[in-house]
């Protein structure tokens, strides 16, 4: 709402300073305060055609339009500085108001005379004519310093770049194994945020180029006003089992930022010692961390895990070809730590001394290979109250015997469906119901009350999702934190375009995964 206001008034202000323009261009002042035609007449004053204004009802493209007519505006009016131009980048009303205060006379149309000296300029270039390239140059009225010349190439340069990363292309990096052996840690790759439709950014006021924290600062990248709402374009694909999922970690809207890792608040009302001494950062949506998973049930979907089968709606899904395993191998090192690591074993998630190994198929294959008399145990955990508690919906007393292993079933919420709420189900539905989509919920025993109004009945205002990683037994995921919004996708992982991986026998560069694709199943 904020931000609505702030256009607006902008809108209103911008009308007002573009009056006297237009009167002193010789255009009706009236012009300014008609929409629509206020733009084409802005077009008519800088020398282009009126229907360049239809570019302002694109989104995203319109900013760079509107401050590109903004910079010829003040230069119509001979007013050809760095500063001026940056001032009617930064609030267009207060320049043109400054414009106007000044008396300053219309000059011409700015596009049309910088499209005209262009030309000239080049016919004496083809005519090798050295005296009237000198003057053409020596008199050049858009002429910028190197330092304008610099400062614009790099603030280019960086909004680009921005641009790019904010609505097409994203670099990211592996930081952990939970999607080993798919995507391993030290994999960089570019994420499409196109393919699951582009969401439009909600925080507008921010550092460019940075996520949510200020390196060496320690404090976030943002100011949290003021803010859009969520929107997302129409997507070339939707989201569908199997696929790699870029998202904003759904537990992410309140977080601990210690020196090892971010906990969500949940995470320490759940254990308290995790974030002792640390404040509490709350985080818009956009700027919650990145998560990477893959997409194992869709919405509308039932999951239940059966000794780390997936299960979905009732019939075994296929696993990940390199899905890893905690393993306790005897002899705790049946082969050389090298063979391993030459293998693709993460070492660092290993204990080869007690035995402790997470492998997939292909490794306990290799292992029974070259050492047959290796003895090699798939390892399972055992139920508790505190590991139930620590898996989602957080109920040990529900359930007090899920484990990540053996858990479910559960349905995963779908947009349109309706449910009857009751004590069996409300402990799945109630972040969903008060935090992602925002409703009052007042539970009083078996009595539910939504937005005021007594219910034993809800509709899902949007999809859901079922994150986990492809390191079943090393990976936080849904079977923590539950369901991921629709609103919280982020992008596709297209391909990884470097690669480095460090252990004790060193670092080394992965080539044989460079250009390689990031969907592998």
């Amino acid at each position: 709402m904020s931000i609505l206001i702030y256009l607006i008034i902008f809108y209103i202000l911008l009308s007002l300073s573009l009056k006297p323009l237009f009167e002193k261009a010789g255009y009706s002042g009236i012009d300014a305060y008609i929409p629509g035609k206020n733009f084409a007449t802005w077009c008519k004053i800088i020398g282009r055609n009126p229907l360049y204004a239809l570019w302002l009802l694109f989104p995203i493209v319109n900013i760079f339009i509107f401050c590109g007519m903004a910079v010829d505006m003040v230069r119509s009016f001979g007013r050809n500085t760095f500063k001026d131009s940056a001032l009617a980048v930064i609030y267009a009303p207060l320049e043109f108001f400054l414009i106007s205060a000044a008396k300053d006379d219309y000059k011409g149309k700015a596009v049309e005379q910088e499209n005209a000296y262009n030309e000239e300029l080049k016919a004496a270039y083809q005519r090798k004519d050295n005296f009237a390239i000198k003057k053409l140059t020596d008199n050049n009225p858009f002429k910028k310093g190197k330092v304008r010349e610099w400062t614009e190439s790099i603030v280019f340069a960086v909004f680009a770049a921005a641009f790019i990363r904010m609505f097409l292309i994203e670099a990211y990096v592996i930081p952990t194994s939970s999607m080993e052996s798919s995507l391993r840690v030290g994999d960089y790759l570019f994420v499409s945020k196109a393919h699951y439709g582009i969401r439009t950014p909600m925080t507008i006021a921010m550092v460019p180029l940075i996520h949510n924290r200020l390196p060496f600062f320690n404090r976030e990248s943002y100011l949290r006003s003021p803010s859009l709402d969520y929107y997302r374009l129409p997507a070339l694909t939707h989201v569908k089992r199997f696929d790699p999922v870029v998202f904003n970690y759904p537990e992410g809207d309140s977080v601990y930022v210690t020196p090892n890792r971010t906990y969500s608040l949940y995470d320490v009302r759940r254990d308290s010692k995790l974030a002792q001494g640390y404040p509490m950062t709350t985080r818009p949506m956009d700027k919650m961390d990145h998560y990477i998973k893959r997409c194992i049930g869709l919405p509308g979907d039932s999951l239940k895990i059966v000794n780390k089968v997936v299960f979905i709606n009732g019939q075994k899904i296929a696993e990940p070809s390199g899905m890893l395993v905690n393993c306790r191998i005897t002899p705790s090192q049946p082969v050389s730590l090298q063979e391993l690591a030459d293998l693709g074993v993460n070492l660092n998630e290993c204990n080869p001394e007690v035995g402790f190994y997470s492998l997939n198929k292909e490794h306990m294959a290799y292992i029974k290979k070259n050492a047959p008399n290796a003895d090699i145990q798939i390892m399972y955990a055992n139920p508790s109250p505190i590991y139930a508690g620590a898996l989602f919906p957080h109920s040990p007393a529900q359930f007090p015997d899920w484990t990540t292993d053996n858990y479910g079933t559960i349905w995963i919420p779908k947009k349109g469906v309706t449910i009857t709420l009751t004590p069996a189900n409300i402990a799945f539905y109630r972040r969903v119901i008060s935090v992602y989509e925002k409703n009052t919920l007042v539970e009083n025993g078996s009595t539910y009350t939504i937005n005021g109004k007594v219910t034993d009945k809800y509709t899902f205002q949007q999809d859901y999702f079922w994150m986990m990683g492809d390191n079943r037994d090393n990976s936080e995921d849904s079977r923590f934190w539950g369901f991921v919004p629709e609103q919280n996708i982020v992008g596709k992982p297209l391909f990884i375009f470097f690669s480095r991986y460090t252990n004790q026998f060193g670092s080394t560069i992965r080539w044989d995964r460079i250009f390689t694709s990031a969907n592998r199943f």
